[in-house]
């Protein structure tokens, strides 16, 4: 398994947008983040893209699992080599996800920690509803850990 910092970007748009599903989110942070990606045998398997937000906070923006290899520990392979990767550089490391039933309890296992909930975020920036487990997003919530 091999972790590779990505400098095409877009060419990993299908990937990006399993875990933001509109283009024009993605393109707010995609330029100034950082990418990189879980290559097994040669098959991209996940995604990360960073970004630097001031303070010593360290952002996830996407974090993403082809949809075959979901469930088998990629996306917590990801965060821990994120986490190892700038635990020297950044105090914090932090994300905003909606308000899943299956995406936060996923990052509450990784170890983040529910910091902050911005109402309606999601309703007031996407086009469409997102349906995730059943429920409609509508509120984004900030989850973090220290690094």
């Amino acid at each position: 398994m091999v972790f590779r910092e990505i400098e095409n970007k877009r060419d990993y748009l299908p990937l990006l947008l399993l875990a933001d599903e509109q283009k024009n989110m993605i393109d707010l942070y995609l330029d100034r983040g950082t990418m990189f990606v879980l290559d097994e045998d040669g098959i991209i398997k996940g995604e990360c893209v960073v970004t630097d937000e001031g303070d010593g906070v360290l952002e996830i923006q996407n974090l993403a699992v082809a949809q075959e290899y979901q469930g088998k520990g990629y996306g917590r392979q990801l965060i821990e080599y994120v986490v190892n990767h700038y635990k020297n550089r950044y105090k914090v490391l932090q994300v905003g996800t909606g308000d899943s039933p299956l995406t936060v309890p996923f990052y509450e296992h990784c170890g983040f920690v529910q910091h902050h909930i911005i109402q309606n975020y999601i309703i007031d920036h996407y086009d469409q509803p997102i349906f995730e487990g059943g429920k409609q997003l509508i509120d984004k919530v900030y989850l973090r850990m220290k690094l």
